[in-house]
């Protein structure tokens, strides 16, 4: 495949990836609600201003994780810094104090699964197209 057909598809899949991720995080957070750290204990400031509202799952985290998580599967070489960025942003959230943990953990765990899910479809359909392609040329 050439590269910039294989850069757009990346693009294209990593897209759908964040929003299924992110569609599915806002069930998840219909289904379990909490406040924010800076909001439910004492002690934790935040460091950049946010409102009060639910913070499971982390949306910051779906989204880098879905286009990361992508790019890593596509662009194998440069595998480690993309789940290193993707892990860096994820962290910043529990740092600045606006997600827990386990918000941002979920988070990663929809956008890796659905990006998982995403590549073995781009696979099966790529299959598919070249076994169509041999089969005319018989």
């Amino acid at each position: 495949m050439e590269k910039r057909k294989k850069e757009r598809i990346m693009v294209l899949y990593a897209s759908i990836t964040a929003l299924i991720s992110v569609s599915i995080g806002k069930i998840a957070g219909q289904l379990h609600q909490n406040l924010q750290p800076f909001a439910e204990l004492e002690g934790v400031h935040k460091l950049i201003e946010k409102e009060v509202n639910n913070s499971f799952p982390s949306d910051h985290t779906i989204l880098v994780f879905s286009f990361c998580i992508m790019f890593s599967l596509f662009l194998s070489k440069w595998k480690k810094s993309w789940v290193m960025l993707a892990s860096l942003v994820g962290f910043s959230r529990i740092w600045v104090g606006v997600h827990y943990p386990g918000d941002v953990i979920v988070g990663a765990i929809i956008a890796t699964s659905i990006a998982v899910v995403m590549l073995k479809l781009h696979n099966r359909v790529s299959k598919q197209q070249i076994d169509e392609k041999q089969e005319m040329n018989l």
